[in-house]
């Protein structure tokens, strides 16, 4: 079997819900990211890309069930270039990676461009069709969002409390403090804020115009490097009255989208570049719906498995950080140096588009070990309905040799 690489990769700035990319379709979105990461391989022939496997957690609405598709379209790519969307909810654009990445391995393909979309502020409503005609009563219209919509009613209960009330009872189950939740969110702020100082995202995020009048967006919307442990610890519980969970160390509703270009050692003549890192081991896991934050565990210690390292060879861990509980409850069951994990930001300060984060986190992971010249690196995000999926990236560059 070949191996499969990371060439390149892109997203656009994250928005804040009903902000600056609100006015701004899916479709659009998902465009640019593609143009984006093209731009990073101008020798390629964008005719020559074997498949375009593309992630969203919607697909309701302007998302059009086939996103991926139109994002092919709309970039102006050839007809000829196909594409797919996968739904793996928050882990859709990392589980487009990593189907494409087998796909290369199997000899299938040699060039799959892969990413993710989301747009929470245009998420639809969403009616039930009645079962006849004219029926009698009010019929509620469901916000597509986020979370559990039009649920089974065979679901058991414990399975489909929200999101924040999961995990509230992975607070419980770990003992982990609010304190300590609103240390870890501003921690992510500060991080974001110092990296695009530092100039790390100007060569990854791409801009976007919004509005008719010439403006772009072109840095995340929701960072706050003012936030500070005591702004936090005023806010109001989101999910109990006497809980920990709270907007400020929660990620926020978000809009945005990410690409990662993945192709095979042979591919690189055809790129015109060199790869930025190999994907060396993949794992997936699922547990209790209700326990879904600490499925990232069990989902990146397969992934070490599959490339045969541990633990101690990481330098670089990118974790989504959906709740700062659930980060907090993955990282103490690694014992991994926290230092490591999230030194650009994490999802709290930068935002969570879901379809779009796995792709944010793979290519920033890239990123970060071209920029250290260290060798191994792991991706991570939890996923809702209790999965989790985990990538292991082992730097190519000339500095990680």
């Amino acid at each position: 079997m070949t191996e499969s690489y990371v060439y390149a990769a892109a997203r656009t700035p994250f928005g804040r819900f009903s902000g600056a990319l609100a006015g701004v379709r899916p479709d659009d979105l998902a465009a640019v990211a593609v143009n984006g990461v093209l731009s990073k391989v101008p020798a390629l022939d964008p005719g020559g890309i074997d498949d375009v496997i593309w992630g969203n957690a919607n697909g309701a609405g302007e998302d059009n069930r086939n996103v991926g598709r139109m994002a092919v379209l709309l970039a102006g790519l050839p007809t000829s270039v196909p594409a797919t969307t996968v739904n793996r909810l928050c882990g859709s654009s990392l589980d487009a990676s990593i189907i494409a990445s087998r796909a290369i391995e199997s000899g299938d393909v040699d060039i799959v461009l892969t990413g993710g979309v989301e747009s929470m502020s245009r998420a639809p409503w969403v009616l039930p069709k009645p079962e006849r005609a004219y029926p009698v009563g009010d019929v509620t219209a469901v916000s597509t969002t986020l979370g559990w919509r039009l649920v089974n009613e065979r679901m058991p209960k414990e399975w489909t409390v929200s999101l924040g009330e999961a995990n509230e009872q992975l607070a419980d189950r770990f003992r982990i403090p609010r304190r300590r939740q609103d240390e870890f969110a501003v921690r992510s702020h500060l991080l974001a804020d110092a990296a695009w100082l530092d100039g790390f995202y100007e060569d990854l995020v791409v801009p976007v115009a919004v509005g008719g009048k010439g403006d772009t967006l072109i840095r995340d919307e929701g960072i706050r490097p003012a936030s500070t442990v005591e702004g936090l610890a005023g806010l109001k519980p989101s999910f109990r009255c006497d809980g920990a969970i709270t907007a400020g160390n929660a990620s926020p509703l978000s809009d945005g989208a990410s690409a990662v270009l993945l192709g095979s050692g042979a591919a690189a003549g055809r790129i015109g570049a060199d790869p930025l890192a190999r994907i060396a081991g993949r794992g997936v896991f699922a547990l209790d719906p209700q326990a879904f934050g600490f499925a990232p565990v069990e989902a990146a210690n397969r992934a070490l498995k599959n490339a045969g390292i541990t633990w101690s060879d990481v330098s670089a861990v990118e974790l989504n950080e959906a709740f700062a509980v659930q980060a907090l409850a993955c990282l103490d069951a690694w014992e991994v140096d926290p230092s490591i994990v999230n030194t650009k930001g994490g999802a709290i300060a930068l935002g969570h588009p879901l379809g779009a984060s796995g792709g944010r986190l793979l290519g920033t992971l890239a990123h970060r070990l071209k920029e250290s010249g260290e060798r191994w690196g792991v991706a991570a995000i939890c996923i809702g309905v209790g999965q989790a999926l985990a990538v292991v990236l082992e730097n190519v560059t000339e500095a990680g040799r």
